[in-house]
């Protein structure tokens, strides 16, 4: 008998998930939330997830070339980043500029600290950050959907603006959650938003603990503030943020204790921004301060080892 005895590092069961795999569920579950964005602005919404997805697929496979590193374009985060990201955008942003987030969300933030798994911010949401802060004009540009009562009109603004400025939104609940209002391609529906939501759920892709906490965050500080929660909660990109992009494994705390801390602090750095800061909106920021906060999340919520005690600080 030849190699009785194999050794291997654990672990040494496989749950049969594969990081390709779980992508693609990702995928299957930002699908009805594209669709809708197609429906609701148009096929320019269609090339803006498409140029973005080109960009950030090809922005990864010329940095692992550059890089001198093994090629991941398969495993198809590329292709996640690329859609989320444009999710994040408005259906008017010029296309160079969709792709120029692409190359800040796969270069900067992903690949220059090591690729999948090594980046401790989200991608999508630097990129974002980082397009807001270059070109705020055309990220200000919010377009009416091509359904309901204002279809004739081009342009509009967004419910969280309207309520930014003390007055408040024209659109009834029922419109918020279909979807038909401005804002960016992939956060008006929430009803695709949540049925991509609870796949992820039911394939164990992610755990509710994250979105029901951050969403019920921003539910319990508006209210105690003296807003609309529910126009709060279905206005803005706090769905798709708390759904996709919160829940990051990279970037999110590993443990329960963790994961609520963290989305705790989502939900009230999203409150406060909207209410008291100078953007309308205030996801985006709340979870890249998050993310920076994880280590020390994980530090002061890791779990004791069975039989150890915790050192008290005069010990």
């Amino acid at each position: 008998m030849e190699n009785p005895l194999v050794i291997t590092s654990s672990p040494h069961l496989h749950c049969g998930m594969s990081t390709k795999g779980i992508m693609l569920d990702v995928l299957i579950a930002l699908s009805p939330a594209a669709v809708a964005s197609v429906l609701l602005f148009g096929w320019r919404a269609a090339a803006v997830i498409i140029v973005s997805v080109a960009s950030c697929v090809t922005s990864e496979y010329l940095s692992r070339i550059v890089l001198k590193r093994p090629q991941s374009v398969g495993d198809l985060s590329a292709v996640v980043t690329g859609v989320l990201l444009a999710f994040n955008l408005p259906v008017s942003i010029p296309l160079w500029q969709a792709a120029i987030g692409g190359v800040v969300a796969i270069v900067v933030v992903k690949q220059k600290f090591g690729g999948l798994g090594f980046n401790f911010v989200n991608p999508a949401l630097v990129g974002r950050i980082v397009m807001m802060s270059s070109f705020p004009k055309e990220m200000d540009n919010w377009v009416l959907p091509l359904l309901g009562s204002a279809a004739d009109a081009k342009t509009g603004a967004t419910p969280l603006y309207t309520l930014s400025q003390g007055a408040e939104t024209t659109y009834n609940l029922k419109d918020l959650f279909l979807g038909i209002r401005p804002g960016c391609l992939g956060e008006t529906c929430v009803l695709a938003l949540l049925l991509g939501g609870i796949y992820l759920v039911i394939r164990r892709v992610i755990s509710p603990t994250i979105p029901l906490v951050y969403i019920g965050t921003v539910f319990i500080m508006t209210w105690l503030l003296g807003s609309d929660p529910v126009v709060h909660i279905l206005s803005g990109g706090l769905m798709l943020v708390a759904i996709f992009m919160a829940t990051d494994y990279t970037t999110s705390p590993i443990n329960t204790a963790g994961r609520v801390v963290f989305a705790v602090g989502c939900g009230l750095l999203t409150v406060l921004i909207r209410r008291f800061g100078s953007l309308p909106e205030g996801v985006s920021f709340s979870v890249v301060i998050m993310n920076i906060l994880v280590p020390l999340i994980e530090r002061a919520t890791r779990p004791l080892p069975f039989g150890e005690k915790r050192r008290l600080k005069h010990e």
